[in-house]
C-alpha cells in the first residue's frame, strides 16, 4: 500500500513516518495555504491512499488569522478530497473535538451537531464539510489533547515548568482524553488500509482513556517522572486566552471500535512511553 502523507514534522506526521514507509510532503513540497498545489501533489503521485496530518493548529492565533486558518484547515483538505475522489483513492483526515461547543458533560457522539466556539474549530469544521461533499472515500478522525516526545504540547510544557517550580496552577474544569500521537498515527494507518480494502466512509472519534482534567493530567506527568510539584486546581476563567476552549472535550469512541475494532488506549501508558523517549540521549 502506497501512502501519501501531508505533513512531515508535526506530531502525528512524525509518528506516521516512523511507523510506515510513506511519502511525506512538508510545506516546501505542498503548502496548505495553496489548496491547488495540494490537489496537484495528489494528482502527480501514484499512491493508494492519502493521509492529511497537516493543519493550522495555533488555536489562539487563529482568532487573528481566521482567513488563513480557514484556507489551511478548510479549503486545502477540501481540495485534497476532491483530488482523491478524482483518482478513486481514499483520504484519511485528522480533525478535532473543537468542532463542538464543549457544553454539558456527556461524551460527544459522532452524529452530534457541531457548533465550534472559535476560529480554529470553525476552520476544522469547514474541512470536514468539504471532505464529505467531495464524493470520494474518506475517514475523518476527530481527536483531542495530542502529545508526543516532539513538537509543542502540554506534556513538554509541564516538564519544562516542573523543572524550575515546585508549585503550579492548572485548569481543572476542562475535561478530555489525552491522546498520544503514536496511537493516532497507528489508527490512521489502520483506517487507511481498511478504506483501501473497501470500508465505507465515515466520521470517527479517537481519544485516550480515562477522561481527565488538565490539572490531573499534569499530576500524572509529575508522578511518572518523580517531580514533586504541587498542582492547584483553577477554573479556566482564571487563565484567560484569546480563544475559548471547550469545557467538555469528552468523546464517545464506540463507532471506531465497532467499525474498525480499535479501542481507546490508556493515555497513562502512552505517557510512560513518551517520557521514556524524552529520557533517551539525543544523537
Amino acid at each position: 500500500m502506497k501512502i501519501l502523507v501531508f505533513g512531515k514534522t508535526g506530531q502525528v506526521a512524525t509518528e506516521l513516518r516512523r511507523q510506515a514507509d510513506v511519502i511525506a510532503l512538508g510545506r516546501e513540497d505542498a503548502d496548505l495555504s495553496d489548496p491547488a498545489a495540494c490537489a496537484a501533489a495528489i494528482a502527480a503521485q501514484d499512491v493508494d491512499v492519502v493521509i492529511n496530518a497537516a493543519a493550522y493548529t495555533a488555536v489562539d492565533k487563529a482568532e487573528e488569522e481566521e482567513a488563513l486558518a480557514s484556507v489551511i484547515n478548510g479549503a486545502a483538505p477540501t481540495a485534497m478530497a476532491q483530488a482523491c475522489a478524482a483518482k478513486g483513492i481514499p483520504l484519511v483526515h485528522i480533525s478535532t473535538d473543537y468542532v463542538f461547543d464543549g457544553s454539558g458533560d456527556a461524551p460527544w457522539q459522532t452524529e452530534d451537531a457541531p457548533a465550534p466556539i472559535g476560529a480554529y474549530g470553525r476552520s476544522k469544521l469547514a474541512g470536514e464539510d468539504g471532505i464529505r461533499a467531495a464524493g470520494g472515500s474518506y475517514a475523518i478522525l476527530r481527536t483531542s489533547w495530542v502529545f508526543s516526545a516532539h513538537g509543542n504540547n502540554f506534556v513538554k510544557t509541564m516538564l519544562r515548568l516542573g523543572e524550575s517550580r515546585d508549585a503550579l496552577t492548572v485548569v481543572a474544569d476542562q475535561i478530555g482524553g489525552p491522546t498520544g500521537a503514536a496511537e493516532i498515527a497507528a489508527v490512521c494507518l489502520s483506517m487507511a488500509k481498511q478504506l483501501v480494502d473497501g470500508r465505507p466512509s465515515g466520521t470517527y472519534h479517537f481519544a485516550g482513556a480515562p477522561d481527565v482534567s488538565w490539572a490531573d493530567f499534569a499530576r500524572e506527568i509529575f508522578a511518572q517522572v518523580g517531580l514533586k510539584v504541587d498542582v492547584t486546581d483553577i477554573p479556566a476563567s482564571d487563565y484567560p486566552t484569546p480563544a475559548k476552549r471547550p469545557y467538555n472535550s469528552r468523546m464517545d469512541c464506540a463507532t471506531l471500535e465497532q467499525d474498525f475494532a480499535i479501542k481507546r488506549p490508556d493515555w497513562r501508558r502512552s505517557l510512560a512511553q513518551v517520557l521514556a523517549e524524552l529520557k533517551e540521549p539525543t544523537v
